[in-house]
């Protein structure tokens, strides 16, 4: 690993690295990073193959490694994979991978007793969902970002044991009302929170902030216990 530039002279950094994770016939790549004696590790899962370089991915990492936590971004589609809009959309594949590499995790010592959540964004947050459902209490949260929890299917949503987080777009009504159907299926603790003036992808001054400030006040309580 390597240490991460943003971090200020004198602190202890943040490491870094780029990872190889086999999934079946697959090797999907993902982006590691670790705070020093991180409070949990929050895995990414998106519907398309770009979910490492994703800005706004990155972004949300960032403000969860402030907080302690570890993050990896995970590409759960191959390049060519991805240039399929249909396996964009194949959520079983991307849970499979999702779940593929949580095992790769808990194999890796530094990370076997971690505590685990899920980030989902867009049909990520299906996969994720599916993921934590399929896992039970191995997984102690999940946040959706203007996702698709729909698209993980009535049983899977009826199972899901960890506190969930739903965070929506003010002005994505399409997608708050589907959120609004996927969370009257939960029986898990649940919140949907409604980012005012926000689009789908949270492009307006301050929506992304805002998402990043409730996925990382989410992710301390439910991982690394309340906040101080």
């Amino acid at each position: 690993m390597k240490p991460s530039p943003n971090t200020p002279s004198g602190s202890r950094a943040t490491l870094e690295q780029v990872v190889h994770i086999p999934a079946g016939t697959a090797v999907i790549e993902g982006a590691l990073a670790l705070p020093p004696a991180p409070a949990g590790l929050v895995l990414f899962a998106h519907g398309s193959g770009s979910s490492r370089h994703s800005p706004r991915n990155n972004y949300v990492a960032r403000v969860l490694q402030q907080r302690g936590l570890g993050t990896l971004l995970l590409d759960l589609l191959t390049p060519e994979e991805d240039q399929d809009m249909r396996t964009r959309f194949d959520i079983p594949l991307l849970t499979e991978r999702l779940l593929a590499a949580t095992r790769w995790v808990r194999a890796q010592p530094a990370m076997q007793a971690s505590p685990l959540g899920y980030f989902g964004a867009s049909t990520g947050a299906a996969a994720a969902l599916m993921a934590a459902a399929t896992l039970g209490p191995q997984v102690q949260a999940v946040v959706s970002r203007g996702g698709r929890p729909d698209l993980a299917g009535r049983a899977q949503l009826a199972q899901l044991q960890c506190p969930v987080l739903l965070l929506v777009g003010g002005r994505d009504e399409e997608v708050l009302a589907l959120n609004r159907l996927a969370a009257a299926q939960m029986r898990c603790p649940h919140e949907i929170v409604v980012i005012p003036g926000a689009t789908h992808l949270f492009e307006e001054a301050g929506t992304l902030e805002a998402v990043a400030q409730c996925a990382a006040d989410w992710f301390v309580q439910y991982l690394a216990g309340p906040a101080t």
